[in-house]
């Protein structure tokens, strides 16, 4: 039988959750997914609940996401921009988390340009987490939408063969999707110039591919993308000849910045001999 509560209290990334978290979750959406196709699209189910959007980075679809899910769930919402505040003038993370925390606030919903921000906090603070993206490490929430949109369309994401392809290195969705699909069972490949891909990215046990043209291959998620919840810029995908085109494009760019640097060493060169002469 499944659990019914979740065995963490912070959702700080897919690492730190178990596959019975996520069906829970995946559960729980399916239930609100149902409340909110109504004519009345708010329930109350969070309406003692105050949350404070922190955001140290820039955002559109993720802080208007998380801020309209919870009014639609009857919460307090407070948004917080680190550009608008005393962080400006040298406030901590902590301190300004503090500050956030004296006003009564119940959770709090942070994205944070430096690895490990929401653990650190998690460790000296009450409240509870929600990771929103913590600088390449991972953004779990962006991860759970992606491979609910694959259970959504496809039935279940076990068994799936799924490629991510592009920028693997720089990418927090891209190391979420990892954990996510394969607590859920998928195959997961990853593809894209060695320069765009983590050093050791294949003791994650995921399949490594350098030609897009050998991954497409795999199941065609780009259908999840369809639904209207997903707003966001698509991390899964296996659209062959898009993909091909933007890798093609990050090589030819490599390229021109290869030859401008040669012809500048060149040019260099001939003008420290015309000095020495």
């Amino acid at each position: 039988m499944r659990d019914s509560k979740l065995s963490q209290r912070h959702l700080l990334g897919i690492k730190n959750i178990t596959p019975n978290d996520i069906e829970l979750i995946f559960d729980t959406a399916d239930f609100f997914k149902d409340l909110i196709n109504r004519p009345v699209k708010q329930v109350a189910p969070l309406r003692d609940v105050t949350i404070a959007n922190v955001f140290f980075e820039n955002s559109t679809r993720t802080r208007l996401s998380f801020e309209l899910a919870q009014k639609r769930l009857s919460a307090g919402v407070i948004n917080f921009a680190a550009s608008n505040s005393s962080v400006k003038k040298g406030e901590t993370l902590l301190d300004t988390v503090n500050n956030i925390l004296a006003m009564k606030v119940d959770m709090i919903v942070i994205r944070h340009a430096s690895v490990g921000a929401p653990h650190f906090l998690a460790k000296h603070i009450k409240a509870n987490i929600v990771n929103a993206g913590d600088g390449t490490h991972e953004h779990p929430t962006q991860a759970l939408l992606d491979a609910y949109s694959i259970r959504e369309k496809l039935g279940d994401v076990g068994g799936k063969k799924v490629a991510i392809i592009g920028d693997i290195l720089h990418s927090r969705v891209a190391l979420s999707n990892i954990f996510a699909l394969q607590k859920l069972g998928a195959k997961v490949m990853v593809c894209g110039p060695p320069t765009l891909l983590p050093k050791f990215i294949s003791s994650l046990g995921v399949q490594v591919e350098l030609d897009v043209k050998k991954s497409t291959g795999v199941v065609r998620c780009c259908e999840c993308f369809e639904n209207p919840a997903r707003k966001t810029a698509a991390k899964i995908f296996s659209i062959a000849p898009r993909i091909h085109f933007v890798l093609r494009h990050h090589e030819k760019n490599a390229r021109r910045t290869e030859e401008r640097d040669r012809v500048d060493a060149s040019r260099a060169n001939k003008s420290r001999c015309r000095a020495q002469q």
